[in-house]
C-alpha cells in the first residue's frame, strides 16, 4: 500500500462523512481535471459538418430541416436548405404541400414538395454565381435521395459525407458507387422521411 501511496498523483483521505468525502473529490476534480482535458481540433470533416447543422437552422420545412455545405479545396463555395424558392410562400407559413410516393415495395409516404432540397438549393446557389462545383465535396445531414444522387453525378461532385443514412438510400447507395462518388456515412442510424 505505500508504494501506491508514492506513486499516486492525488490522495484524498475520508477522515469524515461520506458528504465530505465527496466534496474532497469533486475539489480535487475540479483542479486536476484541466490539465487533462486538452482542446482537440475537429477534423475538416467534423468541422464543415458542424457549420452544416447550422445551416439547416434556417430551413422553412420543419419535416426535414436539412442543409448542405459545398466544399472544395477545404473551402466552402455554396450552402443550402431546404426551403420554397424566393418570392413564394413557405412550409412555416402556409403548412405542407404533400405528395404521395410508392417506393420499389409498394409503400407509401408523403412528400413535402414545397421546397427544394438543401442539395438542389446549394447547387442551385452556386450556378447562379458561375461557381463550379466540379470535383467537390458535399456535406449533408442524411443521405441524399436518388434525384439529388443524380444531380451530384450530372455537376461532378466526387464525394458526398452525411451526418446519418435515408431510409429510402439504397438505391442512391448503388448509382453514388456506380458513377465512382464517393459516400461516406458518420453515424449508422437511420432518417424516416
Amino acid at each position: 500500500m505505500g508504494l501506491i501511496r508514492k506513486k499516486a498523483d492525488v490522495i484524498i483521505t475520508n477522515n469524515s462523512t461520506l458528504e465530505e468525502f465527496h466534496k474532497k473529490i469533486e475539489k480535487v476534480l475540479q483542479k486536476e481535471i484541466p490539465k487533462y482535458d486538452k482542446y482537440i481540433r475537429p477534423s475538416w470533416d467534423e468541422y464543415f459538418m458542424e457549420i452544416m447543422k447550422t445551416v439547416s437552422k434556417r430551413s422553412t420545412c420543419d419535416r426535414g430541416r436539412t442543409s448542405a455545405i459545398i466544399v472544395k479545396d477545404k473551402r466552402i463555395i455554396a450552402t443550402g436548405y431546404a426551403g420554397s424558392p424566393p418570392g413564394t410562400e413557405h412550409c412555416d407559413e402556409v403548412g405542407h404541400l404533400f405528395e404521395t410516393r410508392c417506393d420499389k415495395d409498394g409503400n407509401e409516404s408523403k412528400h413535402c414538395i414545397r421546397t427544394i432540397h438543401a442539395e438542389q438549393n446549394a447547387i442551385a446557389q452556386a450556378a447562379k454565381f458561375g461557381i463550379s462545383v466540379d470535383g467537390a465535396t458535399i456535406y449533408l445531414n442524411m443521405e441524399p435521395c436518388f434525384s439529388c444522387a443524380k444531380l451530384f453525378i450530372s455537376v461532378g461532385i466526387k464525394r458526398v459525407v452525411c451526418q446519418k443514412k435515408y431510409h429510402a438510400g439504397e438505391m442512391t447507395r448503388e448509382i453514388l458507387k456506380k458513377a465512382g462518388v464517393k459516400l461516406e456515412v458518420f453515424e449508422d442510424n437511420e432518417e424516416k422521411y
